[in-house]
């Protein structure tokens, strides 16, 4: 099951799909990766990072598209300093 998390000021929110079952076909599979690209995708366009986290001996590494094969995407806001 692979998992995206987006970080807040409120903590993190997860979403899980399961890359297999939505590449057999499984209806509600293939929805549950298009909401995650949909969030992916929004929270890119609110200057968003997003990192690819496959194993916890590799470095996480930076990406701008959505990977629905990625173990774990982890997405941290923009922040600001001041």
């Amino acid at each position: 099951m692979a998992k995206m998390r987006i970080l807040s000021s409120l903590g993190d929110t997860v979403v899980e799909w399961d890359t297999e079952k939505a590449t057999e076909g499984d209806v509600e599979a293939q929805k549950a990766v298009k909401e995650a690209e949909r969030i992916f995708k929004d929270a890119r366009a609110r200057g968003a990072t997003a990192f690819k986290v496959d194993a916890p001996d590799k470095p996480a590494e930076r990406i701008d598209k959505f990977d629905k094969t990625a173990e774990q995407i982890i997405i941290v806001p923009r922040v600001a300093g001041g």
